[in-house]
């Protein structure tokens, strides 16, 4: 268990955000698959997953995005592996949407009894525990949340096994779904664009050693 806890912790202080990656090097299929699948084990707001990862392999794609993609700038060109996180839009996520329904039973495959009572907690939690309801934004971030939550556990199992990555907001998201609409890799107003990650293997080591408030600046116990 103490080995365990120190390989964690040491993937903890291997990850930075890496700026440039090395060409040469490419992560394997098996490697990548990996990544990809504890993203789909992550677990999300009553477990409805409303993510789509999206791998941007194409060369062309990649330098599509280079001009509405300004945090992505030396990451599009040099990195193995490029992904767009799309979040769903209020269209799928409303309580009483086809696709909330169709999830509980086929993907979650609840009783319709279950289903019945999910949908209601679901219902309260969107009209007045958050207030998604109020606007189409508001329904989009919280969405948007639940991808982080994978997109944070991708890049800790990169970094535990050695694979380097680079978590970006810096695009225009009009833009970017604006192209993907173009390219056919989104269709109508399903989905949004999250937010932005690059995978690969860093090209040099970090200049400066990571930095973080102390734990007693980030925690308070109420006991």
């Amino acid at each position: 268990m103490k080995n365990t806890k120190e390989e964690i912790l040491k993937a903890y202080q291997f990850r930075h955000a890496c700026k440039v990656f090395d060409v040469n090097k490419k992560i394997s299929d098996e490697d990548f698959h990996f990544i990809l699948e504890t993203g789909r084990l992550s677990p999300s707001s009553f477990g409805f997953e409303p993510w789509k990862f999206v791998v941007i392999q194409n060369q062309d794609i990649r330098k599509k995005l280079l001009p509405i993609a300004w945090g992505a700038q030396k990451q599009l060109p040099t990195a193995s592996h490029f992904v767009v996180i799309l979040a769903r839009k209020k269209e799928d996520m409303m309580y009483n949407s086809s696709y909330i329904s169709n999830f509980m039973t086929n993907i979650q495959r609840l009783p319709q009894e279950a289903v019945n009572m999910k949908g209601d907690f679901y219902k309260t939690f969107q009209e007045s525990d958050f207030n998604l309801l109020e606007s189409d934004r508001a329904m989009f971030d919280w969405a948007s949340k639940q991808t982080y939550i994978a997109l944070g556990n991708m890049m800790t199992a990169a970094a535990q096994i050695g694979i380097d990555s680079c978590p970006m907001e810096g695009f225009h998201q009009e833009k970017v779904e604006s192209l993907l609409r173009e390219e056919g890799i989104i269709f109508g107003d399903t989905f949004g664009v999250s937010c932005l990650v690059a995978f690969g293997y860093r090209l040099e080591e970090p200049q400066h050693e990571k930095t973080r408030q102390t734990m007693d600046m980030v925690v308070e116990w109420i006991n």
